[in-house]
Parts: structure tokens; C-alpha cells; sequence
């Protein structure tokens, strides 16, 4: 693994301490800049972009440079896992490992050329889930939902048996491994007729690792038959086989009463959508539905059950004796009458989707120092950040910004984009009250503008608490255009890539220092739209009591006759409610002072008492002890909340700062 070295970390450490003293320098030249100047500076943002160099410092290929969003979600999950707080050394060498195993590309030894010849032409995108076979030997182990995107090397039986083998390697690793073929595939290994030979690509999951247990002994694969096949249509004997023998039937040739006479049915058809993971019956079956289009532009239904993430939006699949019953028989509300199972019987070859790239023109959002650090200018002499990125298209059009390698601004989303991530100022929240799933509006901002995005949940709010003037940082965005030509945003909870992370809240930021400057309470009104951390004493607690909280949304509940229910989720939360503080405060430093408020864990930690504790002291004690803290020092996060459009309780919002977290000093 090409990790960076200790002496590659150091140096970084020290340019990225020498960036931070310039910011400094140049901060105190600029004291009266502009709120867009000032937000270019967050050492957050900052941090990012000296990450992105020092990934790319060894790279020769442009192509290969990480891109903002992952670089942005990898520093907030190892700062998720270090509350107690992060260094540049340690955020560094997380970034390395993480960047190492996903770009992983030995030059390996043993591998044939002819796999090597096929990695040239190798266009399709790797499915979500995939894993390397490297990675399978060095951690010894496999998840059942991993797939193997492979390269059949031989085929062979075990000596004195009928068992065959299958030895597999893929386009990333130095290693091979073996699988024991499933039973239900072996017509496929017919010496004559049979399709896997070597040379031939496979997909696979679901596999149980038989680790080996001698020096000599080698891990192999148990049978799966969660086992696609892939053709190319460009090779004449894959294309034969197509033509000869999937291309005479189509869904409207399908008549249930031949099925019924025994007639099999081999069918041909674009993979148009891939619905959820459904749960079906009392033993809890999964399944998936799919939706299938023929060249006659008729749709069909194909069940697949368990959950086989195998297969991708646009491919062509090709179906040998799929299961076909009638709709009502299948559980299905549709106008069809019948879908298609994965049946005892049914083989699948895939014709994958082969990615399309685009160039988009690098926004002018982008700082002269990003175009120039990762890409040439085009027409430099112009003065103006002009260059292209390659983006891949789906089938449908929608380019994805996955590994976009610039931070997304709110001016920058046009339509048909996926995989956008923003970081922005929580400016308004309201739930969707004319659909009865759980589906809320967020607005936010950022220096460049405003947009609402649409965020779809599973079963509830599930991101904790988010309230106004929060820092928020969304991947996984996908946007599409209104029919009165807006531009919308679109967020799904269980999508591939998603998250929600509240910067203002994350414990971390407080104590690491490489990602945060000191404000002094003076300088709050100045520097708007940030979460600021400062160093303060408690000058005065005006107010303290203790109220039962939702603890998914974060946000004061209502007693009702008989039930416990949440106004913002719009449901009853028996079981997820907590006691919590709600108190109003005056912050001091060497500058000023302001008055503020906060609940929950930050007015805990701030008057070092559990809220039940709390309640149980006499009255004339819940009176004495805030008076006991004045002139305790703390770090604290604030966010500046007043001016907001209300989203919950309007009694927050009477003062203007709200304190996000705090630490003791």
C-alpha cells in the first residue's frame, strides 16, 4: 500500500502550518473584506484543498485526483470517530489509507496480458459494493453484499471428482482466487458450447470465504448463485448468441397459456429502473423489482430476489428461462398481466452499460489557485479560471459529480447532475405536510446563493438535530428540471453515497484546531453565515429548565392527553423522548459580551449536570447552582440563528446566537 510516508506527513503538517500563518497575515491585511472573502478563508474548506494536494502530490495521472466531496466526507468521518479531536497527522494518514485502497493499482506480476489488454478497453463504472481480490487476501474477510467484478482465468475440475473450479482475477490486484462453481452453472462450462472460458468477465456476491488454514493452503470462494454473466456485443461469438437466441422473443410474444403448455421464454431488454429492497411475507423473503424495456418499448417486471446488487441502470439484460407468472400471483399493483422471476431454471447474461464521459466547464465559483493546482487553463490569457473537467453520464444523461475534484457552489447546480455535495448555512426547514411519508424542505446558502433541496427518509428524520444558522455539508444530491424550467434538488437517505453531516454540532471541531479559528464575541456581527468558535467565561445563567425532547430531530415535544408527539416529525415518538435543558445565557471574553441559548447536550456540558440530576435537586437548589459556574471557561461553537424564517419553537429565537457545543477548558 503507497501510503504517505512519515516524512511526506511532517512536511505536509508543515506546509499546511505555514499556509494557516499566511491566512493570518493576509486576514489582518484584509480586515474589512467582503462576507465572500471571509468565507474563502474557513480553515475547514482550507483543510480540504491542502488534503486534495497532498493526495495528488505523487500522482502522475490528472485523471486520478481525489475529488472535493470524498475528500470532504472522509475528514467528517474520521472526525466522527475521533470526538475527542483530530490532527493534521492524523486526518493525513487516514486520508492516505483510505485513498490507497480505492485507487488501488499494482503493476502485478502474474497477471496475463490478454487481462491487461481488456483493462485498457474497461469503460464500465465499478458497481457501489465492489471489492478488490487484493483487499479480500489482506483483510481475510468478505461481506456477503460485496461484489467481485472478475476475469475468468481457467476453468478446471478437483482431481477425482466432477467439481469444478473456477480461478478468478480482476483488473486491480496481483492476487487470484478460486470459486467453486454452483451447480447450476455447470452447463455453462461445456467444453464445446459452454460460454465461461478463460477470458471471459463475470460479476458475483453473495460468497462465503473459506479462509485457508495451512502455510500452503490457498482462501477460496463457496458456491453462489448470485453469478451474472457478461458479454460484449462487439465480439461475434457473444453477439451469435444474442441474435440466435435471445432476439425471437419479446414481452409481447409471452402468452401465459404456452407457459402453462411448458414453453420457455428467452428474453432481451434495457434495465430502465432498479427499485428498493421490499421485505415480503411472514419468512421475510426479499426482493427486488426491476423494470425491464425490449426493443418493442414494451415494459415488463423482473423480480429478483434477494438482494443482488449486480445490476445497473441502462445495461442490457438477457434472460434464459426466466419464471413468468401472472401479476396478481407476484403481488404486484400493475396494469401488466405477469412478471418475471429469477426463477430455479433462469440464467442471466449482462450487457453492461458502458459510461459516456462529458466535459464540463470548470465554474467560475472555482478560485484561480484550484484551476491552476489541479488543472491547465485553457486560453490562461484571458484572466479568467476557463478549463474542463471529464464527467461520466448514465443512461440517462445525468452527469456525476462524484469525483468532481472542486467544491460544488449552489450557483453552480443546473439539471440532470447526481452525486452533488454541498456546504452550506441552514436558512429554513419545514416538513412536506401533502405527502404522508417523511419528506421535509431544506433551505440553504452559501456564498454564491440559495436553493431548497428535498429530503426523502426512510421511515423518520434521521440526521439528529439541524436547526438555523447550522453548517451543514449534503452529499448524494441529485437535481432534475421542474416543468416550469426550475432547477430542483433531491436528497434520498438509503442512496449510495448519501449523507448529512451538521458541522456546528460535530464535537470534534472544537478541539481541532486545524479546522477551525478563533473568534473573539466582538467579531460575530462582522463575519455572518459561519459557525464560530470562541473562548469564553459564563458571565450570567438568566435561565434554566428541563423539557422532554424528540431525540431524532433534536427539537421539544407536546404532551397530548395519552400520547407523546413530535409537531416538526409529525408523529408520535413514545420511546425516543429524553429530558433536556433549555436555558438562556450571557457569554463573556476580553472583547464583549453577548446573550444566547442553547438545549440539550451543549447545556449539559455547560452547566456539568445530567438534566434528570438536575430535576431532582430541590427547588431552592435549581435556583443556587447556575450562580456557582459564573466565571467557568469553555470553547464553544456559535451559530447566529435571528433573522431565520421559524421552523420550531419562536421562543429560541429571540436572541441571536445559539451555542451549538461547548468543552471545557
Amino acid at each position: 500500500m503507497d501510503f504517505l510516508s512519515d516524512q511526506a506527513i511532517l512536511r505536509g503538517m508543515m506546509d499546511y502550518e505555514q499556509s494557516a500563518m499566511e491566512i493570518v497575515a493576509d486576514q489582518s491585511e484584509q480586515k474589512e473584506a467582503a462576507d465572500v472573502e471571509e468565507q474563502d478563508e474557513d480553515p475547514f474548506i482550507k483543510f480540504i484543498d491542502f488534503a486534495q494536494t497532498m493526495l495528488s502530490e505523487n500522482e502522475k495521472e490528472n485523471s486520478n485526483r481525489p475529488g472535493w466531496s470524498w475528500t470532504a466526507s472522509r475528514i467528517l468521518k474520521t472526525c466522527s470517530a475521533y470526538s475527542s479531536g483530530v490532527t493534521p497527522a492524523i486526518l493525513l494518514s487516514d486520508l492516505s489509507q483510505a485513498w490507497s485502497e480505492q485507487n488501488r493499482v499494482r503493476a502485478p506480476k502474474k497477471r496475463p496480458d490478454y487481462v491487461n489488454k481488456m483493462r485498457e478497453k474497461h469503460k464500465r463504472a465499478k458497481l457501489p459494493d465492489t471489492v478488490t481480490i487484493d483487499s479480500i487476501y489482506e483483510k481475510r474477510f468478505l461481506s456477503l453484499a460485496s461484489v467481485i467484478e472478475a476475469v475468468i482465468l481457467d476453468v478446471y475440475t478437483l482431481p477425482g471428482t466432477n467439481i469444478y473450479m473456477i480461478t478468478l482475477g480482476d483488473f486491480w490486484s496481483s492476487n487470484t482466487i478460486d470459486l467453486y462453481l454452483h451447480r447450476r452453472f455447470y452447463k455453462l462450462v461445456d467444453p464445446i458450447n459452454g460460454i465461461l472460458r478463460k477470458g471471459r468477465e463475470v460479476l458475483l456476491t453473495g460468497c462465503h470465504l473459506r479462509t485457508a488454514s495451512g502455510s500452503s493452503a490457498q482462501s477460496r470462494l463457496l458456491p453462489t448463485e448470485n453469478f451474472i454473466v457478461l458479454l460484449d456485443e462487439d465480439q461475434d461469438d457473444d453477439a451469435m448468441l444474442l441474435g440466435a437466441q435471445f432476439c425471437s422473443d419479446s414481452f409481447s410474444s409471452i402468452s401465459l397459456e404456452a407457459i402453462n403448455e411448458g414453453v420457455s421464454y428467452s428474453l432481451y431488454a434495457r434495465i430502465e429502473a432498479i427499485g428498493s429492497l421490499e421485505t415480503q411475507g411472514k419468512h421475510c423473503l426479499q426482493r427486488k423489482q426491476i423494470i425491464l424495456v425490449d426493443n418493442d418499448d414494451v415494459k415488463a417486471t423482473f423480480l429478483l430476489w434477494g438482494d443482488q446488487p449486480l445490476l445497473s441502470v441502462g445495461s442490457m439484460l438477457a434472460l434464459d428461462r426466466p419464471f413468468i407468472a401472472s401479476s396478481p400471483d407476484c403481488a404486484l399493483e400493475t396494469c401488466e398481466t405477469f412478471c418475471l422471476e429469477y426463477g430455479s431454471e433462469t440464467q442471466l447474461y449482462l450487457v453492461p452499460f458502458l459510461q459516456h464521459e462529458e466535459h464540463v466547464s470548470v465554474a467560475l465559483t472555482q478560485s484561480r489557485s484550484q484551476g491552476s493546482r489541479f488543472i491547465p487553463m485553457s486560453e490562461p490569457s484571458q484572466g479568467s479560471v476557463v478549463s474542463q473537467v471529464s464527467l461520466p453520464c448514465d443512461s440517462q444523461g445525468s452527469m456525476d459529480f462524484s469525483h468532481y475534484p472542486f467544491r460544488s457552489f449552489v450557483a453552480d447546480v443546473r439539471g440532470k447532475m447526481t452525486s452533488i455535495s454541498l456546504f452550506g448555512v441552514v436558512s429554513n426547514i419545514v416538513r412536506d405536510t401533502h405527502t404522508a411519508s417523511s419528506t421535509f424542505y431544506l433551505e440553504i446558502n452559501d456564498r454564491t446563493g440559495t436553493i431548497w433541496i428535498k429530503l426523502h427518509f426512510v421511515r423518520s428524520w434521521s440526521v439528529g438535530r439541524v436547526s438555523l444558522g447550522h453548517t451543514v455539508y449534503i452529499s448524494g444530491l441529485m437535481s432534475s428540471t421542474s416543468k416550469n424550467n426550475r432547477v430542483e434538488l433531491s436528497w434520498v437517505e438509503n442512496e449510495s453515497g448519501a449523507s448529512f453531516m451538521n458541522l456546528s454540532c460535530l464535537p470534534a471541531l472544537l478541539n481541532s484546531s486545524c479546522l477551525h479559528k478563533l473568534s473573539c464575541l466582538s467579531d460575530l456581527e462582522l463575519q455572518t453565515g459561519i459557525t464560530h468558535i470562541c473562548r469564553v467565561w459564563l458571565d450570567h445563567i438568566e435561565h434554566v429548565n428541563t423539557r422532554f425532547l424528540h431525540s431524532a430531530c433534536g427539537n421539544f415535544i407536546e404532551n397530548e392527553p395519552g400520547d407523546i408527539f413530535c409537531t416538526f416529525c409529525n408523529r408520535n415518538c413514545s420511546g425516543e423522548v429524553v429530558r433536556s435543558f433549555h436555558m438562556k445565557i450571557t457569554l463573556a471574553d476580553e472583547s464583549t459580551k453577548i446573550q444566547g441559548w442553547c438545549i440539550g447536550q451543549t447545556a449539559a456540558e455547560l452547566l456539568q449536570i445530567f438534566p434528570d440530576e438536575f430535576d431532582a435537586l430541590p427547588e431552592e437548589e435549581q435556583i443556587i447552582y447556575p450562580s456557582a459556574l459564573e466565571n467557568e471557561r469553555f470553547t464553544v461553537a456559535i451559530v447566529n440563528c435571528k433573522g431565520q424564517a421559524s421552523m420550531m419553537d419562536s421562543e429560541h429565537y429571540t436572541t441571536a446566537w445559539e451555542i451549538t457545543r461547548a468543552t471545557k477548558l
